[in-house]
């Protein structure tokens, strides 16, 4: 089984060319990960990132294996300063994706919320066509029967409610209803709630008349119920049909909420962003590697300290090279905010402080012989 892994395909050459240089170097020394920590100072998970090419070892990692494999500092320190060029240019490419792609997200977001508005509106149409309202508010005609449709005769309305609250009381209906009134079913015609008999007489005449008044009440329980079932079944089907009213369907119109209010989703291997990075190691939260660039430098004393940023996860740590042993480095930012580490070999970061844009950090190195540098 090969001791290393195959570098990333989308690897810059310089970059390739750096990590299989220091690939060599530790076969050549013999050493194990675990033994190239202990002597060079730093962690085996950051010679594991370094070696497979997933994070650009600092200029102090870099000397310190020089100095542990007995190579000439100067020429891979030499090498070290062309990867650092090509990292920063992966970097940029890599801000320019992401902006890319987030722009692409916001299209698609808008199109889709105007496909959503655009949707009640051909609804309310094609309700409008089918008996209701238009858009001033007046209600369309629709055919007797449906709901807001109003009778087409009130006259004969009226006339046939006299002829019902006739039956129910005995009398004989007035008016052109009665039997054989001209211009009702023609002359002679009877009246149609007359009796079968043909005499001509009004419901209540006679024996037939106290039968008739019985049949009489009867019809008109019958016709109340069948007028108050059609009534009700004309509400429900308005009801259904219709649905809420204009507030509710505005209301159902409206965008609902995008679900990245929460924020949005970060890239893989990256663990936290803004506050909650905030006192953490930005290698272990993923903020380190192709999702971090320098904004700003100073020269410290033999050593150079930075300001490292990472837009992915809105926070800056500060980073020293070629330090001397117990020299401070510190990152301060808004808010009161303030990192410090102990250099213990030759380079040192610290943890990292939220910030919103790259200028709000600033990083100092106290040294231990006297005197400060700051960015």
């Amino acid at each position: 089984m090969p001791r290393w892994r195959s570098l990333p395909e989308d690897l810059d050459p310089q970059i390739r060319e750096f990590a299989s240089q220091l690939r060599r170097l530790v076969d050549r020394s013999g050493l194990s990960i675990s033994a190239l920590a202990d002597r060079t100072g730093y962690s085996k998970s950051s010679w594991e990132r370094y070696l497979n090419g997933r994070l650009l070892p600092p200029r102090g990692a870099t000397q310190a294996l020089a100095e542990v494999t007995g190579t000439d500092v100067r020429h891979l320190g030499t090498m070290w300063e062309l990867a650092e060029r090509a990292w920063s240019r992966s970097e940029m490419r890599h801000d320019t994706t992401l902006e890319a792609i987030r722009i692409a997200q916001a299209r698609a977001a808008l199109d889709e919320a105007e496909a959503r508005e655009s949707a009640p509106d051909k609804g309310r149409r094609r309700r409008r066509g089918k008996g209701g309202k238009d858009p001033a508010g007046h209600q369309d005609a629709a055919p007797y029967g449906t709901p807001g449709a109003q009778p087409q005769d009130e006259p004969t309305a009226v006339l046939r409610k006299d002829a019902i609250r006739a039956a129910g009381s005995g009398s004989p209906p007035a008016g052109p209803w009665a039997a054989g009134a001209p211009g009702a079913h023609g002359p002679g015609v009877p009246h149609p709630l007359a009796p079968p008999d043909g005499t001509g007489s009004g419901p209540g005449a006679g024996r037939g008349g106290r039968q008739g008044g019985s049949g009489g009440g009867r019809r008109k329980v019958t016709v109340l119920l069948a007028a108050l079932v059609a009534v009700l079944v004309v509400v429900a089907g308005a009801v259904l049909f219709l649905g809420p009213d204009d507030g509710g369907e505005d209301e159902k119109a409206a965008p609902k909420p995008s679900p990245t209010r929460h924020g949005p989703k970060l890239p893989a291997g990256v663990k936290c962003v803004g506050e909650d990075c905030s006192g953490k190691d930005p290698e272990a939260m993923g903020c380190g590697g192709q999702n971090v660039r320098t904004v700003g430098s100073a020269k410290a004393g033999t050593g150079v300290v930075e300001v490292r940023y990472s837009k992915v996860c809105s926070a800056s740590w500060a980073r020293v090279s070629g330090a001397a042993p117990d020299d401070v480095l510190r990152i301060t930012a808004p808010g009161g905010q303030k990192e410090t580490d102990t250099v213990t070999s030759t380079d040192a970061y610290t943890e990292m402080v939220s910030v919103k844009s790259p200028d709000d950090a600033r990083a100092c190195l106290t040294r231990a012989a006297g005197g400060e540098s700051c960015t």
